[in-house]
C-alpha cells in the first residue's frame, strides 16, 4: 500500500508549533497590559484604546529586525538576549515620538522548528516586553523546509504605541540653544554588524572566544549584549518636562539620525569629550583604521538616545535621569544653521 503523505514529511511540523504556541501563552501574558482584550493563539489581537488617558489618540507604528547581529548569536549559540534587541529596536523608534508601546508582534522563520532555540529567543521577546512595559500580543512562527540552513532564523518585530495629538513630538519646537542629552548605550546595541564582522573574521584571525585587551568579556558575548530599551527613563522624563526632541541613534549613527529630528534651520554641535566612549568602538575604530566621520555615521558610538531639552531646564533633566539610573551627558547643543552647513558637526 502506497504511503500517505502528511504535511510533516514535507518538513513542518505542525505539532511541534503548537507546543512552542503552549510555551509561549503564560509567558506572553506576563507582558499584558489593561488593554488587551484576546489571548494568545487566535487569529489576532485585540486592545482597547483607553481615551482618557489619551483623547485624541494616535496610533505609531514600527517595525524592524536585528540584522546580521543574528550571526553572532548562531555562532555562539546564544540566543537568549537576540530577542530583547528585537523588542528594543522597535519601541525605541516609537517613544522618540512621544507615545506609549501598547503591543509588539513578532514574526520567527526557521527551516526546521529548534524547540529549545526557539524557546531561548521567545524568553527574549518577553524580557523586552517587559522592560518596554507592552504587551506580547501575538505573532508567527514559520517552519520552512530548505529556506534557511539549520540551527538559522529570521526574526522581525512590529510594534504600536499610542500617543495624545497634542503630546506628540516632531521636533517642531526645537531652537537655537537648546541643549543636547545623550543616554548611554550598552556597546553596539543592533547595527553596524556587516561591518563589525568584516573586522573581527577568522580571515582576520579573530575568534568570537578571544579575549581582547579593554574588553571586559569575551569578543562574541561584548557583540551580543543586548540593546537597550529606554522606555521606561523616557517615559518618567515626559511626565516632568516638556522635551522637545528625541533621537534613536540606530543605524546611520549620528551624522543620519539627529537631522530627522531638527527644524530646516537648526544644526547640532556634538562636543565628543562629554563622555567615554566604550573601549569596543575604539577597538573597531583602531583595528580598522576607519575614519571618526564614518564611526559616527555607522555606530552609536557609546550614546543611543538623545533627548533635546531647553537650556533652562537641561541641568534638572539630567538630574532627574541619573535618578532613574540612567548615564547621561550634556553632549551638544542646537545651533542656527544656514544652507550650506552641515546638520551635524562634533568638537
Amino acid at each position: 500500500m502506497t504511503k500517505t503523505l502528511t504535511y510533516k514529511d514535507a518538513g513542518v511540523d505542525i505539532e511541534a508549533a503548537d507546543k512552542l504556541v503552549d510555551f509561549i501563552r503564560p509567558l506572553a501574558k506576563t507582558t499584558f497590559r489593561k488593554e488587551v482584550l484576546s489571548d494568545i493563539g487566535g487569529f489576532g489581537g485585540v486592545i482597547a484604546i483607553d481615551q482618557e488617558q489619551f483623547p485624541e489618540p494616535l496610533l505609531v507604528a514600527s517595525t524592524d529586525g536585528v540584522g546580521t547581529k543574528l550571526r553572532i548569536a548562531f555562532d555562539m549559540q546564544k540566543h537568549d538576549t537576540i530577542g530583547q534587541d528585537l523588542v528594543a529596536m522597535c519601541v525605541n523608534d516609537i517613544i522618540v515620538q512621544g507615545a506609549t508601546p501598547l503591543f509588539f508582534l513578532d514574526y520567527f522563520a526557521t527551516g526546521k522548528l529548534d524547540e529549545g532555540q526557539a524557546k531561548e529567543v521567545i524568553k527574549g521577546i518577553v524580557d523586552g516586553c517587559r522592560m518596554a512595559q507592552c504587551a506580547l500580543l501575538g505573532g508567527e512562527t514559520a517552519e520552512m523546509p530548505s529556506f534557511y540552513p539549520q540551527g538559522e532564523y529570521e526574526l522581525a518585530g512590529f510594534s504600536v504605541g499610542i500617543v495624545s495629538r497634542d503630546r506628540l513630538i516632531d521636533g517642531k519646537n526645537i531652537k537655537p540653544g537648546d541643549v543636547l542629552i545623550g543616554l548611554a548605550s550598552n556597546g553596539l546595541h543592533s547595527n553596524g554588524y556587516s561591518l563589525v564582522r568584516k573586522i573581527f573574521s577568522r580571515e582576520n584571525g579573530y575568534d568570537l572566544k578571544d579575549q581582547l585587551k579593554d574588553l571586559d568579556c569575551a569578543l562574541g558575548e561584548e557583540l551580543l549584549k543586548p540593546t537597550r530599551i529606554y522606555v521606561q527613563p523616557v517615559l518618567a522624563l515626559l511626565k516632568r518636562f516638556p522635551v522637545k526632541g528625541f533621537v534613536h541613534i540606530t543605524g546611520g549613527g549620528f551624522t543620519e539620525n539627529i537631522p530627522r529630528i531638527l527644524p530646516k534651520d537648526c544644526r547640532a554641535e556634538i562636543k565628543l569629550s562629554q563622555w567615554t566612549v566604550p573601549p569596543i568602538f575604539k577597538l573597531i575604530e583602531n583595528k580598522a583604521q576607519i575614519e571618526l566621520q564614518e564611526m559616527l555615521k555607522t555606530f552609536n558610538y557609546g550614546i543611543g538616545m538623545i533627548i533635546i531639552l531647553d537650556a533652562e531646564q537641561a541641568e534638572e533633566g539630567i538630574r532627574f535621569l541619573q535618578d532613574q539610573g540612567e548615564k547621561c551627558f550634556a553632549v551638544g547643543e542646537v545651533l542656527p544653521k544656514n544652507q550650506e552647513d552641515p546638520s551635524v558637526i562634533w568638537i
